[in-house]
């Protein structure tokens, strides 16, 4: 789970600022100009859910970028984009022990995910989040994922990081994750491919041991999927990102 995004690469005047040019995005979304309609649902769908827009937020980076299309011309002030429209834009909360994931879609692509600590942790002392907790977070937020090679890495390395030991475990997270990733590269349709949800549901039900997630956990962990996808970019809302989330958070709550 990452911070808000921000923007890829610097604006140029010359051309319309793109999804991709701000947010890790793909395909034919990455290519669409961003909208005055696109930013203004954003804006409405952070408010409904947080009570306000977020400073540095989804809603914010693309309210910027389409009023810049706006001036020069590339966009019209009732334009929204196919995919915004046809899709939709979400902002999705999703609980776990201490804090709630706050992820940020436009047609169906995750344009932000952070997590905060919930009304109760921020009163009261709450344990550290452990790494096998940050797994289910992961199948929580984007359990419908096919399993591929840079989920099974992350995968493994968490769990070697939970366990203090190298060794992949028969039958184990890692185990699976590998045997499903290894199915799916065989698979054509991504509704027949094994999925996260799968996997890491129950997570800690199935780590013979686990520990609080550290800072040093996270980066061999971000380490591990970043060497084994071949854009060389983590999975919003992936076993990385949840694993830095939840040590991020531990070490807030351990300095305060």
């Amino acid at each position: 789970m990452s911070d808000q995004e921000q923007p890829r690469r610097p604006y140029s005047e010359q051309e319309p600022v793109k999804y991709g040019d701000v947010f890790n995005v793909t395909g034919e979304l990455a290519e669409k100009p961003i909208a005055p309609r696109d930013a203004s649902m954003m804006q409405t769908a952070e408010a409904a859910i947080l009570g306000r827009t977020q400073k540095g937020g989804p809603a914010a980076a693309m309210q910027a970028a389409a009023a810049q299309n706006e001036r020069a011309g590339a966009v019209s002030h009732a334009d929204v984009s196919d995919l915004a429209g046809a899709e939709g834009v979400t902002v999705m909360e999703t609980d776990v022990p201490g804090y709630r994931i706050v992820t940020e879609s436009v047609g169906g692509q995750v344009v932000g995910q952070y997590a905060q600590p919930t009304p109760t942790a921020q009163l009261s002392a709450v344990s550290e989040i452990t790494i096998g907790e940050a797994l289910e977070a992961t199948a929580k937020t984007i359990g419908d994922k096919a399993v591929d090679l840079s989920d099974a890495a992350a995968i493994q390395a968490a769990e070697a990081r939970a366990t203090g030991s190298n060794v992949i475990i028969p039958g184990g997270l890692a185990a699976m994750a590998q045997s499903a990733a290894s199915f799916n590269c065989g698979i054509d349709l991504d509704e027949n491919k094994i999925k996260l949800g799968e996997i890491l549901t129950d997570a800690t039900a199935k780590l013979p041991a686990d520990k609080a997630a550290t800072r040093q956990d996270a980066e061999g962990v971000v380490s591990a999927e970043l060497r084994n996808n071949p854009n060389l970019t983590t999975q919003a809302g992936g076993v990385a990102a949840s694993v830095t989330a939840a040590a991020r958070l531990n070490e807030t709550a351990t300095t305060t």
